[in-house]
């Protein structure tokens, strides 16, 4: 099990290493739309509507969660098994739907103002996560997940972490094409 401090520490590397990497891309490739599939900029907008959405799990008080969600009855899944139920879901077809399908990117917008606004979503993020639960209490509270279903604050952490991982794999992959 990851300590909290060690989430936001991993978390926060990623976060950076995706921005790091995608303010290399020329301006045409960043909005480039492969057929069929997201440009880098609709992969950066998709992880910025996801991490606002995660965001405002940590803002809302536990009592909260425990009437919407639930309580767990069991414990917190490992970063690994998360991941692994994840992607699982993804081969079996799951997908963004509904709001965090990132939609048409306004063509008079800059790569620099996507990555800003990936930086505050980020900032707001590990931020919520840090101030709002303490480390025992990720494991005390469930949110509901489109495509994972109920899984606690601590699993949370884990999925935003892989997610950006995942996305920024995936802009690598179709850059390299």
């Amino acid at each position: 099990m990851r300590s909290k401090e060690e989430i936001l520490r991993t978390s926060l590397y990623a976060f950076t290493s995706l921005t790091e990497f995608c303010k290399t891309i020329p301006p045409e490739k960043f909005f480039e739309h492969p057929p069929g599939k997201w440009s880098v900029a609709e992969n950066i907008r998709h992880l910025i509507i996801s991490t606002n959405t995660t965001t405002l799990a940590f803002r809302i008080p536990g009592f909260f969660l425990k009437w919407w969600a639930g309580i767990p009855n069991r414990p917190s899944r490992s970063y690994d098994e998360l991941v692994s139920r994840y992607r699982l879901k993804l081969k079996e077809g799951g997908r963004a739907t509904g709001r965090f399908v990132p939609g048409n990117i306004n063509a008079s917008s800059s790569a620099q103002e996507w990555l800003e606004k990936w930086a505050s979503a980020t900032n707001k993020y590990i931020n919520a996560v840090d101030k709002n639960y303490k480390d025992p209490s990720l494991d005390k509270y469930l949110v509901k997940h489109p495509l994972l279903g109920r899984i606690t604050l601590r699993e949370l952490c884990y999925f935003t972490l892989y997610h950006c991982i995942h996305h920024h794999n995936i802009i690598r992959e179709r850059l390299s094409l």
